[in-house]
């Protein structure tokens, strides 16, 4: 799954419209779109934001895998 897609697929589960997602991020509602038609890409900066928003982490936001699940560590097996 791309990035665009998580954060449409995470934004609509939350109950966010695009609109309410530019708005909290103070980009425009066509950045939202953008980003989610893998047209371009959020700023580096917003990636913190984005991924408090919609309750993810930055890494799984940008598709990298716990390494500790990857090799299914005890550690990853308690949480």
């Amino acid at each position: 799954m791309t990035i665009g897609e998580r954060i449409k697929q995470l934004r609509k589960q939350k109950g966010l419209t695009q609109e309410m997602l530019a708005n909290y991020l103070c980009v425009s509602c066509q950045a939202v779109s953008k980003w989610e038609r893998e047209i371009c890409y959020p700023d580096i900066f917003l990636l913190s934001d984005i991924s408090d928003l919609i309750g993810i982490s930055i890494d799984e936001l940008m598709g990298k895998e716990c390494s500790f699940c990857v090799h299914k560590s005890s550690a990853c097996q308690e949480k």
